[in-house]
């Protein structure tokens, strides 16, 4: 099933690799809190985000999240 964001349009697969995050919420699988919505981020995630979206401002993980990556260390993608 795909997502889109009421936000800016763009589609996922999941719910929450959105600007705007929609769906149940889920335990994160960084920290291993229970129950916490799809815009949580502790301190271990937010070590681990390496690219921002330059659409929406999100943050992820790996540029395929996000529909216009950019490195948040500065470099080219």
């Amino acid at each position: 099933m795909a997502y889109t964001c009421k936000t800016c349009g763009a589609i996922a697969e999941e719910p929450g690799h959105l600007c705007d995050p929609c769906g149940e919420e889920q335990g994160c699988s960084f920290c291993g809190a229970p129950n916490v919505s799809l815009k949580h981020v502790c301190k271990g995630k937010l070590s681990a985000m390496e690219y921002y979206c330059e659409n929406c401002g999100r943050v992820a993980t790996e540029a395929k999240y996000l529909c216009k990556p950019r490195s948040i260390s500065g470099g080219e993608m």
